[in-house]
């Protein structure tokens, strides 16, 4: 018997269905490929990387959202389902193990097989028994399989922390544009009250019969004018306060009042060349890498099916006609031995499968490469975007001081009766203007520091794993 063993391994692989080669694999990216630097370190951002803010509000904000946020709880819910999905993969590679009982009342039929006496009589069919089931997983499907549902389980944990990452940079960004809006408003307030006293001047003027009444409706339209624009200014800070409500999971009635933040010093910026480490910092990246390795997995899982496929299994147990005889040595049944199934011919259906496979793992890798190229592109916009806003910031501010001290002098001499209401308003526009610009610039500063940290990763660190950068996550 056992030199038939071989033999019928011999043939059963003879036998098997042709494999199609398939087309070359495609390529994932890798460090050198990207000219990444392997010696540059970026110790920033950390997990509570915006700490360094130094703005509770923030803090707290942030600290509710990732408590009660609905997508991080999709997230969640997201990544127990594909970890129980890896859990019945892997439990497939054990032996399976069941019990049964069967209990039947039956008359048997007297024009049947069944001679008499069981003929025409009744009687009770019963059996109890355990089963064994087996699959030695010879050629590693198994295997594969549940290495493809672990990577797929490890994905949807690195797609939580991305969506964790997205959400503190969403937080973030619309707190320091609701800080914005609020600090826009009281600039333009502040302007608002300088053309009501200029109005209120006009007309005094006009009623003493120093003025026309053209210059009088001149200021008014003015006055109305920055009205229109700091209400816009108010109705943004509150749809901003709408959408932190939102983010924190919260309506906007149950959002603290926030108090104005005063701007500070930004942290320095990022060295000029992209540090390796990178593609093993960003969740997506990692999400993407392990999608794709997860697909290479169920290529060689389709792989597996060309080949025979052997299962074991054993019985044993009782039957008997009559529950007093179950339990006897007489009623004792039991089995033993091989299944062997072979693929010989299926009309083009393993190699249509195994081409959907080679598809998927394709897409996944492209999409891998998608994602690295643009974290490095989100990078460097991100850094090159904050060196030159440094500049713009510095001269911005060299004109929003000049057309300040204009503005002042024009309404200066037109309070002293030395020059006209049309050179206040040229100034006022301009200073107007300039004040909203300048708002904007400092504003910008925190959300594009913001976007960097989010771009280098938001602090995430994949658990237990070596950068991706030197992964591969071609397979066969």
């Amino acid at each position: 018997m056992k030199p038939f063993i071989p033999l019928l391994l011999a043939l059963s692989l003879s036998a098997c269905a042709p494999m199609d080669p398939g087309q070359p694999a495609t390529r994932a990216l890798d460090a050198q490929a990207l000219s990444l630097s392997s010696d540059t370190v970026i110790a920033w951002p950390g997990d509570h990387w915006w700490a360094r803010y130094q703005d509770g509000q923030l803090d707290h904000l942030i600290d509710q959202a990732l408590q009660s946020n609905p997508s991080l709880e999709a997230a969640a819910a997201r990544v127990r389902m594909a970890q129980a999905a890896a859990r019945g993969a892997r439990a497939l590679q054990w032996p399976q193990a069941g019990a049964n009982y069967h209990f039947t009342r039956q008359r048997y039929t007297e024009n049947y097989i069944y001679p008499p006496p069981l003929g025409g009589s009744y009687e009770t069919d019963t059996g109890l028994g355990i089963q064994l089931n087996f699959n030695p997983d010879l050629w590693g499907r198994q295997r594969a399989l549940a290495s493809a549902a672990g990577q797929r389980a490890a994905a949807a944990e690195a797609s939580r922390q991305q969506a964790r990452v997205l959400l503190v940079s969403a937080v973030a960004q619309a707190y320091f544009q609701l800080q914005n809006a609020r600090a826009q408003a009281e600039a333009i307030g502040h302007i608002v009250g300088k053309l009501q006293e200029a109005l209120d001047i006009t007309r005094g003027r006009y009623e003493n019969g120093l003025g026309t009444q053209v210059d009088v409706d001149q200021a008014d339209s003015a006055v109305s004018a920055a009205r229109v624009q700091l209400n816009q200014a108010r109705n943004n800070a509150q749809l901003l306060r709408n959408q932190l409500a939102a983010l924190m999971g919260r309506s906007p009635e149950q959002l603290p009042a926030l108090a104005a933040r005063p701007g500070a010093a930004l942290p320095p910026g990022v060295p000029e060349r992209l540090p390796m480490a990178l593609l093993g910092r960003r969740a997506d990246i990692t999400a993407a890498r392990l999608q794709a390795e997860a697909a290479g997995a169920e290529v060689s899982a389709a792989k597996a099916d060309f080949l025979p496929n052997i299962d074991l299994s054993a019985t044993f147990g009782y039957l008997s006609l009559g529950m007093d005889k179950l339990i006897r040595s007489s009623s004792e049944n039991y089995s033993a031995g091989p299944v062997i199934t072979l693929p010989i011919f299926n009309a083009g259906g393993l190699n249509a499968r195994l081409e959907g496979r080679r598809a998927e793992r394709d897409e996944a890798i492209a999409r891998y490469n998608e994602t690295v190229l643009g974290a490095l592109r989100e990078v460097a916009d991100a850094r090159d975007s904050i060196k030159s806003l440094h500049e713009q910031i510095r001269h911005q501010e060299a004109s929003m001081k000049a057309i300040t001290s204009a503005y002042d002098v024009a309404l200066g001499r037109y309070k002293a009766g030395l020059g006209n209401f049309v050179q206040v308003l040229l100034a006022q526009s301009e200073a107007l203007n300039q004040t909203v610009k300048t708002t904007d610039l400092h504003a910008r500063a925190y959300l594009l520091d913001v976007q960097l940290a989010t771009a280098l990763g938001g602090g995430y660190a994949q658990d237990g794993g070596a950068p991706g950068a030197t992964a591969n996550p071609t397979q066969p």
